[in-house]
């Protein structure tokens, strides 16, 4: 398996990861009063945005050449990283 492959493979379950805990919030706001809800909602944009943008990435991986993810593997994962950071300190705040 190439490292890109790997890659792929590892954004792809964070992804599904991040998809089912944004199924967890959208049903804690469905219970939620109106004020929480509103809160929620903010949130969960939030961590949708992040979940579009690493989709996104997992995209440019998947379609890329060798060569390429050999020029931009690094730069790759470091957003990535970045990108992953982000949602975990959107989900922390419903903790």
């Amino acid at each position: 398996m190439t490292d890109r492959k790997a890659q792929a493979d590892k954004m792809k379950a964070t992804i599904d990861e991040w998809n089912a805990e944004i199924d967890k919030v959208e049903a804690r706001m469905r219970k939620a009063e109106a004020e929480a809800r509103d809160h929620y909602a903010e949130q969960l944009q939030q961590m949708k945005v992040q979940r579009d943008r690493a989709e996104e990435t997992l995209k440019k991986v998947r379609d890329s050449s060798e060569k390429a993810w050999e020029d931009m593997g690094k730069g790759m994962t470091d957003a990535w990283k970045a990108m992953n950071d982000s949602f975990k300190q959107a989900m922390d705040r419903f903790k």
